[in-house]
Protein backbone atom coordinates (compact mmCIF):
# COMPACT_ATOMS: atom_id res chain seq x y z
CA UNK A 1 0.00 0.00 0.00
CA UNK A 2 1.05 3.28 -0.84
CA UNK A 3 2.83 6.60 1.72
CA UNK A 4 2.07 9.03 -0.82
CA UNK A 5 0.11 11.89 0.01
CA UNK A 6 -2.43 13.87 -1.91
CA UNK A 7 -3.07 17.61 -1.99
CA UNK A 8 -6.45 18.81 -0.69
CA UNK A 9 -7.75 22.04 0.34
CA UNK A 10 -4.24 23.32 0.80
CA UNK A 11 -3.23 20.18 3.33
CA UNK A 12 -1.35 17.24 2.74
CA UNK A 13 -3.55 14.54 3.34
CA UNK A 14 -2.77 10.43 3.45
CA UNK A 15 -3.93 8.85 0.77
CA UNK A 16 -4.75 6.04 3.25
CA UNK A 17 -7.70 8.19 4.78
CA UNK A 18 -11.27 8.09 3.59
CA UNK A 19 -12.43 10.87 1.89
CA UNK A 20 -16.25 11.37 0.44
CA UNK A 21 -15.33 10.55 -3.00
CA UNK A 22 -12.34 7.72 -2.59
CA UNK A 23 -14.58 4.73 -1.80
CA UNK A 24 -17.63 2.81 -2.12
CA UNK A 25 -19.71 1.40 0.66
CA UNK A 26 -21.09 -2.05 0.86
CA UNK A 27 -23.88 -2.81 3.72
CA UNK A 28 -24.19 -7.01 3.22
CA UNK A 29 -26.99 -8.98 4.80
CA UNK A 30 -28.20 -6.71 7.61
CA UNK A 31 -31.25 -8.70 7.60
CA UNK A 32 -33.12 -9.70 10.91
CA UNK A 33 -33.02 -13.79 10.16
CA UNK A 34 -29.28 -13.47 10.15
CA UNK A 35 -29.28 -11.45 12.80
CA UNK A 36 -30.94 -13.41 15.07
CA UNK A 37 -27.96 -15.68 15.54
CA UNK A 38 -25.20 -12.91 15.85
CA UNK A 39 -23.24 -13.21 19.57
CA UNK A 40 -20.28 -11.69 18.86
CA UNK A 41 -22.40 -8.54 19.83
CA UNK A 42 -25.13 -7.48 21.68
CA UNK A 43 -27.69 -7.02 18.83
CA UNK A 44 -28.44 -3.16 19.80
CA UNK A 45 -24.75 -2.39 19.07
CA UNK A 46 -24.85 -3.60 15.39
CA UNK A 47 -28.07 -2.00 15.14
CA UNK A 48 -26.66 1.45 15.78
CA UNK A 49 -23.45 1.03 14.48
CA UNK A 50 -25.04 0.20 11.11
CA UNK A 51 -28.09 2.94 11.35
CA UNK A 52 -24.93 5.47 12.02
CA UNK A 53 -22.74 4.22 9.17
CA UNK A 54 -26.00 4.49 6.21
CA UNK A 55 -26.82 7.65 7.58
CA UNK A 56 -22.76 8.58 7.49
CA UNK A 57 -22.90 7.43 3.97
CA UNK A 58 -26.32 8.94 2.88
CA UNK A 59 -24.88 12.36 4.04
CA UNK A 60 -21.86 12.41 2.21
CA UNK A 61 -23.17 11.28 -1.09
CA UNK A 62 -20.90 8.11 -0.88
CA UNK A 63 -21.84 5.41 -3.74
CA UNK A 64 -23.58 2.79 -1.39
CA UNK A 65 -24.55 -0.75 -2.35
CA UNK A 66 -27.14 -2.48 0.02
CA UNK A 67 -27.38 -6.48 -1.10
CA UNK A 68 -28.99 -8.93 0.89
CA UNK A 69 -29.59 -12.89 0.34
CA UNK A 70 -32.46 -14.29 -0.03
CA UNK A 71 -34.01 -11.69 1.31
CA UNK A 72 -38.19 -12.92 0.62
CA UNK A 73 -37.73 -16.41 1.21
CA UNK A 74 -34.85 -16.98 3.82
CA UNK A 75 -33.27 -13.91 5.54
CA UNK A 76 -36.14 -11.63 5.77
CA UNK A 77 -36.35 -8.11 5.90
CA UNK A 78 -33.27 -5.38 6.07
CA UNK A 79 -33.10 -3.31 9.32
CA UNK A 80 -35.28 -0.16 9.50
CA UNK A 81 -32.36 2.05 10.00
CA UNK A 82 -30.41 0.78 6.58
CA UNK A 83 -34.15 0.81 4.88
CA UNK A 84 -34.99 4.38 6.39
CA UNK A 85 -32.05 5.53 4.77
CA UNK A 86 -31.45 3.95 1.60
CA UNK A 87 -35.01 2.77 0.72
CA UNK A 88 -35.54 0.29 -1.72
CA UNK A 89 -36.08 1.83 -4.81
CA UNK A 90 -35.09 -1.19 -6.98
CA UNK A 91 -31.21 -0.68 -6.60
CA UNK A 92 -30.74 -3.60 -3.78
CA UNK A 93 -29.46 -6.82 -4.53
CA UNK A 94 -30.77 -9.91 -3.74
CA UNK A 95 -28.26 -12.65 -4.18
CA UNK A 96 -28.30 -16.85 -3.71
CA UNK A 97 -24.28 -16.29 -3.29
CA UNK A 98 -23.53 -16.46 0.50
CA UNK A 99 -20.57 -14.53 -1.04
CA UNK A 100 -21.40 -11.47 -2.39
CA UNK A 101 -18.41 -10.80 -5.00
CA UNK A 102 -19.64 -14.35 -6.58
CA UNK A 103 -22.94 -12.13 -7.90
CA UNK A 104 -21.39 -10.40 -11.10
CA UNK A 105 -24.11 -7.36 -10.07
CA UNK A 106 -22.18 -6.71 -7.17
CA UNK A 107 -19.22 -6.66 -8.68
CA UNK A 108 -20.15 -4.51 -11.70
CA UNK A 109 -21.62 -2.39 -9.15
CA UNK A 110 -18.98 -1.39 -7.55
CA UNK A 111 -16.46 -1.68 -10.25
CA UNK A 112 -18.79 1.13 -12.01
CA UNK A 113 -18.02 3.47 -9.07
CA UNK A 114 -14.09 3.52 -10.62
CA UNK A 115 -12.82 3.53 -7.26
CA UNK A 116 -9.97 1.41 -5.52
CA UNK A 117 -11.12 1.88 -2.00
CA UNK A 118 -13.99 -0.37 -0.59
CA UNK A 119 -15.63 -0.14 2.54
CA UNK A 120 -17.21 -3.22 4.04
CA UNK A 121 -19.59 -4.10 7.09
CA UNK A 122 -21.98 -6.57 7.43
CA UNK A 123 -23.32 -10.02 8.74
CA UNK A 124 -22.15 -12.71 9.17
CA UNK A 125 -18.34 -11.60 9.46
CA UNK A 126 -17.22 -14.79 9.13
CA UNK A 127 -18.70 -15.53 6.07
CA UNK A 128 -20.46 -12.57 4.31
CA UNK A 129 -17.69 -10.25 4.93
CA UNK A 130 -14.84 -11.79 4.86
CA UNK A 131 -15.39 -13.51 1.42
CA UNK A 132 -16.09 -10.90 -0.23
CA UNK A 133 -13.03 -8.58 1.37
CA UNK A 134 -10.62 -11.60 0.65
CA UNK A 135 -10.95 -11.77 -3.12
CA UNK A 136 -12.10 -7.71 -3.34
CA UNK A 137 -7.74 -7.52 -2.07
CA UNK A 138 -6.93 -10.28 -4.49
CA UNK A 139 -8.27 -7.97 -7.28
CA UNK A 140 -5.91 -4.72 -6.31
CA UNK A 141 -8.91 -2.98 -4.06
CA UNK A 142 -8.17 -1.55 -0.68
CA UNK A 143 -11.12 -2.78 1.40
CA UNK A 144 -11.97 -1.58 5.21
CA UNK A 145 -14.21 -3.59 7.73
CA UNK A 146 -16.47 -1.45 9.69
CA UNK A 147 -16.46 -4.04 12.85
CA UNK A 148 -18.46 -2.79 15.16
CA UNK A 149 -21.69 -2.74 12.30
CA UNK A 150 -20.92 -6.43 11.64
CA UNK A 151 -21.73 -9.06 12.97
CA UNK A 152 -20.59 -12.87 14.07
CA UNK A 153 -22.23 -16.09 15.47
CA UNK A 154 -19.48 -16.00 18.53
CA UNK A 155 -16.92 -13.24 19.65
CA UNK A 156 -14.06 -16.44 18.31
CA UNK A 157 -15.95 -16.65 14.65
CA UNK A 158 -16.27 -12.17 14.50
CA UNK A 159 -12.50 -11.95 16.22
CA UNK A 160 -10.86 -14.49 14.02
CA UNK A 161 -12.55 -13.20 10.69
CA UNK A 162 -11.38 -9.80 11.13
CA UNK A 163 -7.74 -11.20 11.89
CA UNK A 164 -7.74 -13.44 9.20
CA UNK A 165 -9.23 -10.33 6.68
CA UNK A 166 -5.87 -8.07 8.52
CA UNK A 167 -3.64 -10.41 7.72
CA UNK A 168 -4.87 -10.28 4.23
CA UNK A 169 -4.62 -6.84 3.89
CA UNK A 170 -7.75 -5.33 5.14
CA UNK A 171 -8.56 -2.63 7.30
CA UNK A 172 -10.72 -2.47 10.72
CA UNK A 173 -12.85 0.53 11.41
CA UNK A 174 -15.55 1.63 13.76
CA UNK A 175 -18.36 3.19 12.26
CA UNK A 176 -17.91 6.18 14.52
CA UNK A 177 -14.50 6.94 13.15
CA UNK A 178 -16.22 6.62 9.79
CA UNK A 179 -18.33 9.27 10.36
CA UNK A 180 -15.27 11.77 11.96
CA UNK A 181 -12.64 10.31 8.87
CA UNK A 182 -15.04 11.95 6.54
CA UNK A 183 -15.60 15.07 8.04
CA UNK A 184 -12.29 15.51 9.72
CA UNK A 185 -12.40 19.18 9.78
CA UNK A 186 -15.37 21.30 11.43
CA UNK A 187 -14.97 24.30 9.11
CA UNK A 188 -16.68 22.09 6.44
CA UNK A 189 -19.91 24.04 7.23
CA UNK A 190 -21.77 21.95 4.94
CA UNK A 191 -22.09 19.11 6.66
CA UNK A 192 -20.75 19.68 10.05
CA UNK A 193 -24.21 19.74 11.59
CA UNK A 194 -25.38 16.71 10.21
CA UNK A 195 -22.39 14.84 11.48
CA UNK A 196 -23.42 16.40 15.24
CA UNK A 197 -26.66 15.31 14.48
CA UNK A 198 -25.79 11.79 14.17
CA UNK A 199 -23.32 11.50 16.79
CA UNK A 200 -25.76 12.73 19.42
CA UNK A 201 -28.32 10.23 17.88
CA UNK A 202 -26.03 7.31 17.73
CA UNK A 203 -22.37 8.17 19.21
CA UNK A 204 -22.95 6.53 23.11
CA UNK A 205 -20.92 8.86 25.54
CA UNK A 206 -19.28 11.48 22.49
CA UNK A 207 -22.79 12.28 21.11
CA UNK A 208 -23.87 12.79 25.19
CA UNK A 209 -21.44 15.28 25.23
CA UNK A 210 -22.19 17.29 21.93
CA UNK A 211 -25.93 16.77 23.53
CA UNK A 212 -24.81 18.44 26.44
CA UNK A 213 -21.94 21.33 24.95
CA UNK A 214 -25.25 22.34 22.67
CA UNK A 215 -27.57 22.92 25.22
CA UNK A 216 -25.47 24.64 27.76
CA UNK A 217 -23.98 26.76 25.45
CA UNK A 218 -27.67 27.27 23.51
CA UNK A 219 -26.93 26.28 19.68
CA UNK A 220 -29.40 25.75 17.49
CA UNK A 221 -29.12 24.50 13.85
CA UNK A 222 -28.60 27.66 12.97
CA UNK A 223 -25.53 28.80 14.95
CA UNK A 224 -23.65 25.43 14.52
CA UNK A 225 -23.91 25.47 10.89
Amino acid sequence: MSDTTATTGGAHVSERLLTPDNHVLMLIDHESQMGFAVSSHPMEIVLNATEGLAKTARLFDVPTVVTTVMERHFSGPVFQGVRQVFPDDGSWIDRTTMNPWEDERVRERVRSAGLRKLVLAGQWTEVCVTMPALCALEEGFEVYVVCDASGGVSSEAHERSVQRMVQAGAQPLTWLQYLLELQRDWARSETSSAVGDIARAHAGAYGLGAEYIYTMLGWDREDRS
